[in-house]
């Protein structure tokens, strides 16, 4: 089985985090190979002093739906409990004040390998912070649920950077997060002292279910690594009014609106031949967010073959899909997009209006897949000296 970082620093008796006063950054998921949360380990020792927890997107505790502010928490003892996902773009990077107290940031959290999953921004803007204001960070390691030999979708344009675009890397991006930290910090030219605790027994081909490791969610809408396994194409459907399956048990697997001819969109989808997966006609009937207590129609994903699948080409395939079965009826979303007002959420998934604009121009699918060849390729080799795992 697979040793998280976390395993891998409590293995060593937490000495690396002797004498430190440390601020840890973290969420429900990260937890060792016994289910024991970090948090439970550094709270237990009188070899640190733990100064403060910080929660991303979906808090502490993980009990946030998305695009909601999580506000800070009340004192615990003699610990001081940070949002860093709040009411606007400025609660998403600690401040000096929050900081205060703290010389060494642990940062343990479980990435999904989406570019526009966000604990790996909360992550960079951390990083920054460090940097900012002198204080060390010690990253420990998870594996990357997808792998890491697949790189796959557009990378983030100028102009086009959000908190579901840190920085310019594709959509399936096949880096640990301790990796990424080492991308972020070579690549902003980050002055920060870094530590990554590696996993062990890791290796880029593995699939989550192949670590060993228990599936604990990362966020209320990530139930299963079949959902992870779809999200870095289905959360697509976010950039439009089509439900994406919050508000279902299967949200993202599982897409679709009223009105749509769920039999015609599986015909044709799998009709398209797209590796690895076969959708399924089916209705449902959202509990909240959009089209609540409303019956759609639509489609799940069953995935066949998780190594031939690939979820971003067939997410675009699936919006192409669905946006031309909806006719009139489909929109982008327009509304406010993480804290982003003057650029559609769709452009901001993608990383730019190029998608955007060639699906409003009738190209097809392979066409504008195509284009990601280049960028996928560049990434790879952007990659290579930050790779932990053979």
């Amino acid at each position: 089985m697979v040793r998280t970082g976390l395993d891998v620093l409590i293995s060593q008796d937490l000495t690396p985090l002797r004498g430190r006063n440390v601020g840890l950054v973290t969420h429900p998921a990260a937890v060792d190979g016994r289910l024991r949360h970090v948090d439970d380990h550094l709270a237990a020792t009188k070899l640190l002093r733990l100064v403060a927890l910080f929660g991303p997107e979906h808090g502490l505790l993980g009990q946030a739906q998305d695009l909601i502010g999580v506000p800070d928490g009340l004192p615990l003892a003699e610990m001081r409990i940070v949002s860093l996902y709040g009411d606007s773009v400025k609660c998403l990077k600690p401040t000096r004040e929050q900081l205060q107290g703290i010389d060494l940031l642990v940062i343990d959290m479980q990435d999904i390998g989406a570019r526009y999953y966000t604990f790996q921004a909360t992550m960079l803007y951390c990083l920054e912070a460090a940097a900012r204001d002198g204080i060390a960070v010690m990253v420990l390691d998870r594996p990357n649920p997808l792998g890491g030999i697949e790189i796959e979708g557009p990378t983030v344009q100028p102009g086009f950077e959000s908190f579901v675009g840190a920085h310019p890397i594709p959509i399936r991006h096949g880096l640990t997060i301790g990796e990424l930290a080492l991308l972020y910090r070579s690549e902003r030219r980050l002055n920060v002292d870094l530590t990554v605790i590696s996993c062990e027994g890791l290796r880029r081909e593995m699939l989550f279910p192949e670590t060993g490791l228990p599936w604990v969610m990362p966020s209320p809408n990530m139930p299963t690594f079949d959902t992870a396994l779809v999200y870095p194409g289905q959360c697509l459907i976010e950039g439009t009014n089509l439900s994406e399956g919050r508000g279902t048990t299967r949200p993202f697997e599982i897409v679709g609106a009223p009105g749509i001819d769920s039999r015609l969109g599986a015909d044709r989808l799998n009709a398209a031949g797209l590796a690895g997966v076969t959708f399924r006609p089916t209705w449902f009937q959202p509990t909240f967010q959009k089209f609540a207590g409303q019956l759609c129609g639509g489609v799940q994903l069953h995935v066949t073959d998780a190594r031939a699948f690939r979820p971003v080409r067939v997410g675009l395939m699936v919006l192409a899909t669905l946006r031309e079965l909806a006719g009139p009826a489909f929109d982008w979303r327009r509304t406010v997009y993480e804290f982003v007002s003057d650029r559609s959420a769709i452009d901001l998934l993608f990383g730019s209006p190029r998608e955007r604009l060639a699906l409003e121009d009738g190209a097809k699918v392979a066409d504008i897949a195509q284009v990601w060849n280049l960028e996928e390729a560049e990434f790879r080799e952007r990659r290579q000296g930050v790779l932990l795992y053979s």
